[in-house]
């Protein structure tokens, strides 16, 4: 009998085989050649290129004394906090919500517009952004006509302006999430807190919100991973700039890989970041079982 057993679990986890063998290969070892690649001073080019030599944590020493470093890594967690935490979901849940009460014209045009950046490839989505804040873009004649005076956006509020790009770009995926789970938070709940006086914020604080709150955990777990890994926008609209300010890590580990060649020193960046977005993962997927009844 348990012989038998062993053997429908083994075919209950076939199907599953290929999918892991995938993710070993493309997932793991590039996760596994970071962190060796970080404990040794491979180079780009020249001889540490060809022949790289074992200097343990020699990089890592060198990012705590790197004055860049933490930085970068303030600067991270601001672009985190600030495009994914705060405005994608909470922007996303804000639509939602509104999206559901609208009529079907107004919802469907709103939800066309969010979701023409999500889909437009993220070069494209970081061209248009840096388009819409130059000194010579969208933003700046829109002030002009107003009388305004001319401002070089990404020059004196880099974040600020690469922070509301990404949220531009990224939002309609928190949308979509919500919209999704608000379906499934039954009417009769919310028409019977109606019934006993509740106003609409009190629906969504003591109805909505608890019934939801698997969904914004998943949603909030899935935002911060790919905010985290945002390249593409930052470099094109800024480049890390002016004076490392708006140097996130991802920024940092390309530059410091392939800017400036140092292929053991720029994992040992991107090696910190893979641990960061490990810690949240996990944090996240702590709090979904604590959530589960």
């Amino acid at each position: 009998m348990a012989a038998t057993h062993r053997g429908r679990q083994v075919v209950r986890y076939l199907p599953v085989l290929p999918a892991a063998v995938l993710l070993l290969v493309f997932l793991a070892g590039p996760v596994l050649w970071a962190f060796h690649a970080s404990m040794t001073n491979v180079g780009l080019t020249g001889r540490h290129a060809r022949n790289p030599e074992w200097v343990g944590l020699e990089n890592y020493q060198r990012l705590v004394q790197d004055p860049v470093f933490p930085l970068s890594l303030g600067l991270t967690v601001l672009f985190v906090a600030g495009s994914a935490v705060l405005g994608q979901n909470v922007l996303g849940l804000a639509l939602a919500v509104l999206m559901r009460r609208a009529r079907p014209a107004v919802s469907a045009t709103v939800g066309t517009a969010v979701v023409a950046a999500w889909v437009l490839p993220e070069i494209v989505a970081a061209f248009a952004a840096y388009a819409f804040f130059s000194r010579d873009g969208t933003l700046n004649q829109l002030l002009g006509g107003l009388g305004q005076p001319e401002t070089d956006w990404l020059y004196t509020v880099p974040m600020a302006a690469v922070v509301l790009a990404n949220v531009w770009r990224g939002t309609a995926f928190s949308m979509l999430v919500y919209r999704a789970a608000l379906n499934g938070v039954p009417a009769e709940l919310t028409e019977a807190a109606q019934m006993d006086g509740a106003g609409a914020w009190q629906r969504l604080a003591y109805i909505t919100l608890p019934v939801i709150r698997g969904s914004i955990a998943t949603n909030l777990m899935l935002v911060t991973l790919q905010t985290l890994a945002v390249f593409t926008l930052i470099w094109v609209m800024t480049a890390g700039g002016p004076a490392n300010g708006s140097t996130t890590l991802p920024v940092l580990a390309y530059q410091e890989a392939f800017k400036f060649g140092d292929i053991g020193y720029g994992t040992a960046v991107a090696t910190v970041l893979i641990v960061i977005g490990g810690v949240f993962g996990a944090a996240y997927l702590r709090l979904l079982r604590e959530q589960r009844p």
